[in-house]
């Protein structure tokens, strides 16, 4: 392989998620962090080039123009992928301690959730989280994994109100360890509508509380699903959960 083509592969990989529009000649403005990123930890400079994202305009190769300490302006060159569809997936989590709840952020991105609802149940032991580092999280998983956009972050909602709010058209696939079917019986009778918006709900550290089991057992959009015979940590759970989804129903079928 020549040099200027293998340098190009290394440039690829550097994925930047902005949210400037991107469109033909464009310029775009960093933020300091990403900057740094650039200039002081990959010792780039003018002329060499990133892949930038913003969730709505595909992937766009960029040449970085200018760059100086805290700062970095790149022109748009050209798209090199449009913007795909994604299935609508939205992942409801009670909280749960730092470094777990990173983790449960970072894998649900690369698992394509399209939004993230951080809920409070009964049993919810941690109850606020920092929105704005699962946010920066969030992204840099986005550009880690090639995905073309971040899912949306919400605020910290207690459970009986963000059903009371709930939409008609979007099922809730309930991870409930009491039990409810596995998951080829509980999803397979879905698979002929696979435009249909889901949720999936995971539980807090402590279960869900009997009484609000039963609850969310009566409402009309709520698919009760089980995830096996173990007791799973919460972001198991979630991953366990949006993989069996993507296979059975989303774009990993």
């Amino acid at each position: 392989m020549a040099k200027n083509q293998q340098q190009q592969l290394a440039r690829a990989k550097i994925r930047l998620y902005v949210t400037d529009d991107l469109g033909s000649n464009g310029v775009v403005g960093l933020e300091a962090p990403q900057a740094h990123y650039l200039r002081s930890v990959l010792r780039l400079g003018p002329g060499d080039e990133a892949a930038l994202f913003n969730g709505r305009d595909g992937e766009w190769r960029a040449r970085i123009d200018t760059i100086g300490k805290g700062w970095a302006s790149l022109q748009l060159v050209e798209q090199s992928l449009s913007q795909p569809p994604e299935p609508d997936i939205w992942l409801l989590f009670a909280p749960i301690k730092r470094g777990r709840v990173d983790y449960l952020v970072q894998k649900a991105t690369e698992l394509g959730v399209t939004a993230l609802l951080p809920t409070t149940t009964r049993r919810t032991a941690v109850e606020r989280i920092n929105l704005v580092r699962l946010g920066t999280t969030a992204a840099e998983a986005a550009e880690q994994c090639r995905r073309l956009s971040v899912p949306e972050l919400h605020t910290v909602q207690s459970l009986d109100k963000i059903l009371d709010a709930w939409p008609e058209d979007r099922r809730l696939l309930f991870c409930d360890e009491a039990g409810a079917p596995p998951p080829l019986e509980a999803l397979q009778g879905f698979a002929d509508a696979p435009t249909t918006p889901w949720a999936i709900l995971i539980g807090p550290e402590g279960g869900f509380d009997p009484d609000e089991s039963h609850a969310l057992r009566q409402r009309p959009f709520v698919v009760p699903m089980s995830l096996g015979p173990r007791i799973l940590r919460a972001e198991t759970a979630a991953v366990t959960a949006l993989s069996l989804w993507q296979a059975i129903l989303g774009d990993n079928r």
